[in-house]
């Protein structure tokens, strides 16, 4: 008899599960032991307190993390000790969430790319599909304390995207956030919200409804463990979650010192491309889109724009909006140079006539080229002729 091949993936998620209350999301040294040694061996030597034996002691290239984890050994084992992995999956339960490893289908590719700041799972509450969603998704981020303009620009930017087949990936905060995920709600589409709290809280208060809604219809995620409160720290480290997801980032509103530009930046550094809409530019709270923009942020002001630099060469070209195809070619396009300028030189019918010598001096042209091009917009109905000269058509 041959025995079943052993799965370590309950033991790999169990051990995730402990590490997540080692450290906070993104930690570098942490990404890089379970890279290389296994989430299990990783645990288990922290909470041993021999993690630093992990690593060769003569290795230069291992020494900066060796010395790292000598000095954080107590830190790492007293909150690893601190974990119960069971209590996670039950308060997981009890809210509907499931945890989310790299090993499962449903984690995406695009976390992959943070490097050594992946995450070591997520808690995801939804039923919207994330791999999908990150192949064709778009971060929307900006101010918390947006104008009325910001909000509106936001929710038609994420409305027309979800239109499109297109999910909006953003972190559920007051602001342009609130209103990116309410657009894509409107519209019926995709809305991912990515929180700075554990899975089964709710921040800000008073974002129940929405982010019950997102939970309905999208999908709500964190990389917290079950409990875990907001702190200013777990919202940069939220957002490089959602540079990542999208295959690029849109800030609406930002003042200078916005944390929408971290994430900006982040996207930048990730190779996303980062797109900005402009506003008033006596606005404060689009200072720092304006930078964005004078740094070579993509400006974009409606949903075809993003979709046209984010979407597939050739086949998500932007609309002209209807001043653009109302002004991109007008009749007097169509007349050659001369003509032109002949005709601005006429008077308009029943404002006086002038004779062909005349309108040779007006505009500057020799007499026998008038001639011809008079004959040319008499016959395209530009101009009229009576006794006493030629005049334009008002009609033109």
């Amino acid at each position: 008899m041959t025995s079943e091949p052993h799965d370590p993936t309950p033991a790999d998620r169990r051990a995730r599960l402990v590490l997540h209350h080692a450290s906070e999301p993104g930690d570098a040294l942490l990404c890089r032991l379970v890279a290389r040694f296994g989430a299990p061996t990783v645990a288990s030597a922290i909470l041993a307190g021999n993690a630093a034996d992990l690593l060769p002691p003569h290795d230069e290239e291992s020494a900066a993390d060796r010395a790292a984890l000598i000095s954080r050994a107590h830190t790492l084992q007293t909150r690893c000790y601190r974990a119960d992995p069971d209590a996670d999956l039950a308060v997981g339960e009890k809210t509907g969430a499931r945890y989310v490893i790299p090993a499962d289908d449903q984690w995406p590719e695009a976390l992959d790319d943070l490097g050594d700041a992946v995450p070591l799972g997520m808690w995801f509450l939804g039923t919207a599909d994330l791999v999908a969603a990150s192949k064709r998704g778009v971060a929307i981020v900006g101010a918390r304390i947006a104008t009325g303009y910001g909000m509106h620009v936001a929710g038609e930017i994420a409305a027309g995207l979800a239109d499109r087949g297109w999910a909006v990936i953003s972190g559920a905060a007051r602001g342009i956030d609130g209103a990116a995920h309410r657009g894509a709600l409107a519209a019926r589409g995709v809305t991912v919200a990515a929180l700075a709290c554990g899975i089964d809280l709710v921040y800000p208060a008073g974002h129940e409804a929405l982010i019950g809604a997102i939970a309905s219809d999208g999908l709500v995620l964190s990389e917290l463990p079950p409990g875990t409160a907001v702190s200013r720290f777990r919202f940069l480290d939220r957002n490089r979650v959602i540079a990542a997801l999208g295959l690029g980032t849109v800030v609406v509103e930002a003042a200078a010192r916005s944390g929408s530009l971290v994430t900006a930046r982040l996207a930048d550094g990730l190779g996303r491309p980062v797109l900005a809409v402009p506003g008033p530019v006596t606005s404060e709270a689009s200072e720092g889109t304006h930078q964005l923009i004078r740094d070579g942020a993509l400006l974009v002001t409606r949903a075809a724009e993003v979709v046209e630099h984010l979407g597939d060469l050739g086949a998500d070209l932007a609309e002209p909006t209807k001043t653009a195809r109302a002004s991109r070619r007008r009749p007097r396009d169509s007349l050659d140079p001369i003509a032109a300028r002949a005709l601005d030189a006429l008077p308009i019918a029943g404002r006086g006539t002038l004779d062909t010598v005349e309108v040779a001096l007006a505009a500057g042209l020799e007499p026998r080229a008038v001639h011809a091009a008079l004959g040319r917009l008499a016959a395209a109905g530009w101009v009229d002729r009576d006794e006493k000269g030629w005049c334009a058509r008002p009609l033109h």
